[in-house]
C-alpha cells in the first residue's frame, strides 16, 4: 500500500475514533452544545421610546440571575417551580424576585440612542411562554431615549460563556423601530445591532449564523457524515446532497415564516433517527454485498443511479424536510412575511450550504482516493465511521423519545 494510502486510512481511523467520542460525550438535549437562544421583540410604543418584550429560558435565568445578584432563595424557588412544571408558580416566582432579575437582565441587554443608553422600566408582570416545548420568561421593558432622531442600537450579552452554565448564546431579534423592520442575529463575536445597520452587515449576519448554525450542530454534521460515507460515486454524494439541501430548504423557509410547524418533541427524535437509519444503509450493504458494497448495480437508471441509489435518494429527501424545522428553530423569528425576511432566511440557509459542500469537498475526495488505493481497508474504515455515526444516532433517538 501506497504511502498516501496509508496517510488516507490512518486519517479515516482517526476520524472514526473521534466522531465516537464526541458524539458519545454530547447529551441528545444538547446536541447542538448547551446553549440557548433568547427572543426580543422591539417596537416603538411612544415617541422617544422603544418596548422590548424579551422571552428568556426560564430554568436558565433563574441560575444565571440568582448566581449573578447572590439570590438563593430564587435559585431554589424557581428550580422547584421548574421541577413542578406549574407555569403559574414559575410567573410567580420571578414576579417574587423581580428586582433581581430585573438586574441581571437589564445589565446584560440594553438599548442606545445618540450615545446614550436608553433607561429601562419593566411594564407588567413577568409571564410564560413555551419555544420549543422550553419554558421561557416574557419580560417586557420600556426605555426611555433622550437623544432624539438617528438610530438605536441595542447590545446583548445575555447568557454569557463566562457564566459557565451555557456557551454560545443566540439573541434573535425582530424589530419595527425607526422606519424599519427585520431581523437580526446576536451573539458573543456579534453582541450589537444598529436599526441603522446597511443590508449588506444584516445578510452577513445571517449568513455567519447559518455557517456556524451547521458547524456547531453535531447532528446535522453526523447525518452529513453518513451521506458521505454512503455514496458509492461522486454523482451519487451530489445527488444525495442536493435532495437533502432541496427537502431542508422548503420546510426551512416554511417554518420560519410561519407557515408551517412541528413540535419539538416530533422533530428532534425525527433528526436522530434520521442519522442512525442513513449510517444504517451503509451497513446493511457492507453485510449483504461484502466486498462489492462500494460498487453501483450493473442496471443504472436516470442520471447514472441504481434503484438502492434512488430509494437512498427519496429517504434522504424525507429526512431532509426533518432537518430544515430543525434549522428553523434555531432563528423563532415571528415576524410577518416580507421579502427583507425571505432573503434573510435564504442567506442563513447559504452559510449552511457553503459549509455542507466544503465538508464534502474535503472529505469525499479522501475517501474516493482511499478506495481506489486500498479497496478492503477503505471498506473497513468506512464501515468503521458508520458504525460510530449509527451508535449515536440511536442513542440519541432513544433518549430524545423519552425525553432525557
Amino acid at each position: 500500500m501506497s504511502h498516501t494510502a496509508r496517510r488516507c486510512v490512518l486519517a479515516f481511523l482517526a476520524g472514526a475514533v473521534v466522531v465516537t467520542i464526541g458524539a458519545l460525550a454530547v447529551s441528545p438535549a444538547a446536541a447542538h452544545g448547551f446553549s440557548s437562544v433568547a427572543y426580543v421583540d422591539v417596537s416603538s410604543s411612544a415617541e422617544g421610546q422603544v418596548r422590548t418584550e424579551l422571552q428568556l429560558e426560564y430554568d436558565l435565568l433563574v441560575v444565571s440571575a440568582a448566581d449573578s445578584e447572590r439570590d438563593d432563595p430564587l435559585f431554589r424557588e424557581g428550580t422547584a417551580a421548574f421541577e413542578d412544571g406549574d407555569a403559574t408558580s414559575q410567573a410567580t416566582v420571578l414576579d417574587d424576585h423581580a428586582a433581581t432579575v430585573l438586574a441581571y437582565v437589564t445589565e446584560r441587554f440594553g438599548v442606545a440612542a445618540g450615545g446614550e443608553q436608553c433607561i429601562p422600566l419593566q411594564v407588567g408582570k413577568i409571564t410564560m411562554s413555551h419555544q420549543q416545548g422550553v419554558p421561557y420568561a416574557v419580560l417586557v421593558l420600556d426605555y426611555s431615549c433622550p437623544a432624539a432622531g438617528g438610530g438605536h442600537v441595542l447590545t446583548s450579552h445575555l447568557f454569557g460563556d463566562s457564566e459557565g452554565f451555557v456557551t454560545g448564546t443566540k439573541t434573535i431579534l425582530s424589530y419595527e423601530v425607526d422606519n424599519r423592520s427585520g431581523s437580526a442575529a446576536l451573539d458573543s463575536g456579534q453582541p450589537s445591532f444598529s436599526t441603522e445597520q446597511s443590508t449588506g452587515e444584516r445578510f452577513w449576519e445571517f449568513f455567519r449564523l447559518g455557517a456556524e448554525h451547521l458547524l456547531s450542530g453535531i447532528d446535522h454534521i453526523l447525518f452529513l457524515l453518513a451521506l458521505i460515507v454512503g455514496s458509492r460515486r461522486f454523482r451519487e454524494v451530489v445527488l444525495t446532497a442536493t435532495a437533502f439541501t432541496i427537502a431542508h430548504s422548503v420546510t426551512f423557509i416554511l417554518a420560519a415564516t410561519g407557515v408551517i410547524s412541528a413540535p419539538a418533541m416530533i422533530v428532534e427524535p425525527i433528526i436522530a433517527l434520521s442519522i442512525a437509519v442513513v449510517a444504517a444503509w451503509h451497513l446493511w450493504r457492507i453485510w449483504r454485498r461484502g466486498k462489492a458494497a462500494d460498487t453501483l448495480d450493473s442496471s443504472s437508471g436516470p442520471l447514472g443511479l441504481d434503484r438502492a441509489g434512488w430509494l437512498r435518494l427519496a429517504v434522504v429527501f424525507l429526512f431532509g424536510l426533518a432537518h430544515g424545522l430543525g434549522f428553523a428553530s434555531a432563528l423563532g423569528i415571528h415576524e410577518p412575511w416580507s421579502w427583507t425576511l425571505l432573503w434573510s432566511l435564504l442567506v442563513f440557509n447559504l452559510g449552511i450550504e457553503v459549509v455542507q459542500l466544503a465538508i464534502i469537498a474535503a472529505l469525499f475526495p479522501l475517501l474516493a482516493l482511499l478506495r481506489r488505493r486500498a479497496p478492503r481497508i477503505g471498506l473497513w474504515a468506512t464501515g468503521a465511521l458508520a458504525v460510530s455515526v449509527f451508535v449515536a444516532g440511536l442513542i440519541w433517538f432513544v433518549q430524545r423519545v423519552f425525553g432525557q
